[in-house]
């Protein structure tokens, strides 16, 4: 059985051509069911992001080309384009090439961004849609499962998710250091753009419980608070509301400072001396610089959160070069137990082969045995298939070891048992 790897991804296929692969979790299913048929495609996994779009298979070794057509056409079919379409922007793996790039996939070492936390879940919906579809069996359930623990490898024995390579992942980082734990906080957005929108669903998740949104457009501001479960005030409300703010993120697209020195100070009058995290991501500038010389005030520009980021990707970029060398090796510890996999009948076929010889022997001589009663024809085979048994365990073990350490790919009858 061979392991195929068909697919696009961001850097071999422009979204418009991504966005006619993808598969919802119904066209998954379907499409599943459509291209596994037992014989040739004998299981089958659909990863669909924004990203990429993947088919994983374990197609009979014999027929290899066969299936990789046909993977190549059902995508043809699926995206409605013509045959052959594909070719210049598809990509195929083989065999410890398709599993090195699942490892790299769920580790988040072939991410847009390096180190990103979705791919991992993505990878695991897959595979629930393809457990529900029938067309993940022995191959796949092995493979998949050791992909999710080779990415819980690469989260814990590195860095390469510790750094936040994104500014809306950076609106949480910083106020998990200025305020040690998020859960409780309160965070307003001023203006409602998407970078703002993105930073305050990071920060929901990160535990924030309130967000105000103060935006010029109300009907704006009302169709995101739905999201969040905000309140809303008009821009020029922001006053009455600042000094509840413990996270401010500011996007607005007005020409002049939206946040003063000034109305800080009065804000942060009733704080107590409670510290406030600015977070300005507009171009122009919408916090006057001056807010940042406030005492317990943190004030973040966007030169200030990309010098940071573009410092975060080197380190990423590090960490991924450790997560190199445990993909390295899970690959090579994964293509010995499929070798077993396939090993494994044969073992079970060598013994049964002695013991066969054995139930020969047994009615060969039989005769000489003189008449025997039920129960005791039964014990003697108990006794000589227990004697079988036992002289056999110690040599298939052996088997089994050298095998283990073997470097050959072909496991097919390594005793001749087919002849």
């Amino acid at each position: 059985m061979s392991i195929l790897l068909v697919g696009v991804n961001h850097k071999t296929a422009p979204v418009e051509i991504r966005e006619r692969l993808a598969f919802n979790d119904e066209a998954c299913a379907h499409g599943l069911r459509q291209l596994v048929d037992g014989v040739v495609v004998c299981e089958g996994l659909i990863v669909s992001t924004c990203n990429r779009v993947e088919i994983l298979g374990a197609i009979s070794s014999d027929q290899l080309e066969f299936g990789a057509g046909r993977v190549r056409q059902f995508l043809d079919t699926s995206g409605s384009l013509p045959a052959g379409f594909l070719d210049q922007h598809l990509y195929r793996h083989t065999d410890e090439e398709a599993v090195r790039h699942l490892f790299r996939v769920a580790s988040s070492l072939d991410s847009m961004v390096i180190g990103e936390p979705q791919v991992l879940g993505q990878v695991r919906h897959a595979y629930s849609l393809a457990v529900e579809a029938g067309t993940a069996g022995r191959i796949l359930n092995r493979l998949v499962h050791h992909t999710f623990r080779v990415a819980k490898r690469v989260r814990n024995e590195t860095g390469i998710a510790a750094s936040a390579v994104s500014i809306s992942y950076m609106a949480v980082e910083l106020g998990k250091k200025i305020f040690d734990s998020l859960k409780g906080c309160t965070v307003m957005l001023v203006g409602a753009g998407e970078m703002a929108e993105l930073s305050a669903r990071h920060l929901v998740n990160a535990g924030v419980t309130r967000v105000i949104i103060a935006n010029r457009t109300e009907e704006t501001a009302r169709q995101i608070a739905g999201e969040f479960g905000a309140n809303t005030v008009s821009l020029d409300q922001i006053d009455q509301v600042l000094a509840e703010a413990d996270v401010v993120i500011c996007s607005t697209g007005a020409p002049d400072y939206v946040i003063t020195g000034e109305r800080t100070r009065k804000a942060l009058a009733s704080r107590r001396n409670r510290p406030t995290c600015f977070i300005d991501i507009s171009v122009p500038r919408n916090i006057d610089p001056a807010v940042g010389k406030i005492p317990n005030v943190f004030l973040f520009d966007i030169d200030d959160l990309e010098s940071v980021i573009s410092s975060n990707i080197r380190e990423r970029e590090r960490e991924a070069e450790r997560a190199e060398l445990i993909v390295q090796s899970e690959v090579m510890q994964f293509q010995q137990k499929l070798r077993l996999m396939d090993f494994g009948p044969s073992i079970g076929a060598l013994r049964q082969n002695m013991q066969d010889i054995a139930r020969s022997e047994m009615t060969r001589q039989r005769k000489r045995l003189g008449p025997l009663t039920a129960d005791q024809e039964t014990a003697i085979e108990a006794l000589l298939m227990s004697t079988v048994n036992k002289i056999s365990h110690p040599i298939l073990n052996q088997m089994r070891r050298f095998y283990e350490t073997s470097e050959t790919d072909d496991p097919k009858d390594p005793f001749g048992l087919e002849e």
